[in-house]
């Protein structure tokens, strides 16, 4: 077992000692000890986290050619990875359509922006100022964004103690949540009435995985354009899927929304 000599111990607290006094006259000190008190933790590259919080509307406004979309691309995979992780350790006795839907509870638009909004990233987030953060989920792409500096700046293990402590444990009720019902197909459909968009489910196909389980695999139109693909153990599991993911990209995509309603209107 390595133990920790008191000359090593020594050097240690004079580094923590050092660093702590050069922050104090450091310019960007404020912004350290902001982020102090959102991580619990004092950040050690915060280019990342500046990048993090930086929407492309405001990247396109002043041209800084700095925006959060990459971290937010890596914040979403490690956010997945993690919930994914505590689910499937909580649910021991749970299926696999049981987990995924209960993972996509818990990572919905929504969710993610109130929560960000909790942790004060609404605060610190630079967007143009006739950008509504909350209608165009801007908070919660942000915290997936500030999820990927943590990981880029601390590693896997811390980032998933800040997930789990700082979001899951102060946020969310995962009991409640996974009790609770929530039906992909029936809101996607409300929101087809609404608009009047035709949808319509398509089987791409059935094969069976390695433990030779009958999985299914589905797709959703909307007025003929490919809207969101899922997979599952059922063709009712995988169509919720695939709804869910057309919801997702509909309340996130302007443009996807644009080419839908374009193709109702070409088809009358």
């Amino acid at each position: 077992m390595h133990v920790l000599s008191s000359k090593n111990l020594s050097n240690s607290v004079n580094f923590s000692f050092i660093k702590k006094v050069r922050l104090l006259f450091d310019p960007k000190k404020e912004s350290y000890f902001a982020l102090k008190r959102i991580l619990g933790f004092m950040p050690n590259h915060i280019s990342f986290y500046e990048e993090a919080l930086v929407h492309k509307s405001y990247d396109y406004l002043h041209g800084t050619n700095c925006n959060n979309e990459r971290l937010e691309f890596l914040g979403d995979a490690v956010l997945n990875a993690v919930i994914a992780d505590i689910v499937f350790r909580k649910f021991k006795n749970q299926n696999e359509g049981f987990l995924t839907i209960t993972r996509s509870k818990i990572v919905t638009r929504g969710t993610l922006d109130r929560i960000s909004s909790n942790l004060g990233l609404n605060r610190l987030v630079f967007s143009s100022p006739n950008t509504h953060l909350q209608k165009n989920h801007i908070l919660g792409n942000a915290l997936e964004a500030f999820i990927g500096a943590i990981y880029l700046d601390q590693g896997y293990q811390k980032t998933y103690r800040f997930i789990d402590k700082k979001i899951i444990a102060a946020y969310i009720n995962i009991d409640a949540l996974a009790s609770k019902e929530v039906n992909f197909k029936s809101q996607l459909l409300e929101w087809c009435q609404k608009f009047k968009v035709e949808m319509d489910y398509q089987l791409i196909e059935c094969f069976t995985d390695r433990e030779n389980n009958s999985t299914f695999q589905s797709k959703v139109l909307l007025n003929g354009v490919l809207a969101g693909i899922g997979t599952g153990y059922s063709k009712k599991v995988s169509q919720q899927e695939a709804a869910q993911s057309a919801l997702d990209k509909i309340q996130s995509d302007s443009d996807f929304v644009q080419d839908i309603l374009d193709s109702g209107n070409n088809s009358d």
